[in-house]
């Protein structure tokens, strides 16, 4: 899936989350009178989860890796619980003791985003912050819009469910667009079954960071290649701080630009082909 479409499909699972949140909160009909923030905080966690689980697993579902999906959708449906329990609180009462209107709403569902986006980072293939950076710009939008039509809707269950699927694509999308526009490589399969997608590569740039295997098995490599000529772990990448070298650890060979290697440094544009998989590698300096 390219970058383009990452962003499209995040904002999609978002906004599916958002709405089962609603709906699951409707059916359950959770309300607390003798105390509105424990409300608040139940109905909230009870969002967080399904917009952070549904976020969680996209990464997975466009790479066909179930077990990416499963580990990431749990660990960010979690977070997003306890986003939720901490978001809708606080911005209830930034709302109604501090005064703070519009603003305070921003700012609870911003630090909704926020972890939520931190979720993501950790187990995405981005650098943490970016994710925060997006879930905290997404969760802020996505609570003025979801005041803004609350309040413009006259049905107030109506109104609650386009603001939460709202806020749902809005953290889903500003997550993906600023790890995709803030990215300093990735790898781009040009041929094979995921052709078209897109991996990441940032977080594991860095020099004496961990390297990232690349193979066709989910149990034993990061980028996963669904490749019967591609062994389980196939080549090795390993950042430097600049740039990756690739180093090739199977029998069957991993060639640059038609030649095989066993290790070679990265440069942008070289094509690297493992078994029936094509990719090209990506950076911007």
């Amino acid at each position: 899936m390219s970058r383009r479409m990452r962003t499209y499909f995040y904002a999609l699972l978002g906004a599916l989350g958002g709405l089962i949140g609603w709906q699951a909160s409707d059916l359950l009909g959770l309300s607390f009178a003798s105390s509105l923030y424990l409300s608040e905080a139940v109905v909230g966690a009870l969002v967080g989860l399904c917009i952070g689980l549904f976020i969680g697993i996209t990464e997975g579902l466009m790479t066909r890796n179930a077990v990416q999906a499963a580990k990431s959708g749990l660990f960010s449906g979690l977070l997003g619980l306890a986003a939720g329990a901490i978001g809708l609180p606080l911005s209830e009462f930034l709302f109604q003791s501090v005064g703070a209107g519009m603003l305070g709403r921003a700012l609870g569902w911003g630090v909704f985003g926020l972890l939520i986006g931190f979720a993501e980072g950790v187990v995405g293939k981005s650098q943490i912050w970016k994710g925060m950076l997006g879930g905290l710009l997404g969760g802020a939008l996505g609570g003025v819009l979801l005041e803004s039509v609350h309040n413009w809707l006259k049905d107030p269950l109506t109104g609650k469910a386009a603001g939460l699927v709202l806020l749902g694509a809005s953290v889903g999308a500003f997550i993906s667009l600023i790890v995709v526009l803030l990215s300093r490589a990735w790898l781009e399969v040009t041929s094979g079954k995921l052709k078209g997608t897109e991996f990441i590569l940032d977080k594991f740039m860095r020099a004496g960071g961990p390297a990232i295997a690349i193979g066709s098995s989910p149990l034993k490599s990061e980028i996963v290649l669904p490749d019967p000529d591609i062994a389980p772990q196939h080549a090795m990448l390993t950042g430097d701080g600049n740039q990756f070298s690739v180093k090739d650890i199977s029998l069957s060979g991993t060639y640059i630009n038609n030649k095989k290697i066993e290790l070679a440094r990265l440069a942008n544009g070289q094509k690297i082909r493992m078994g029936n998989t094509e990719m090209v590698y990506h950076e911007k300096r």
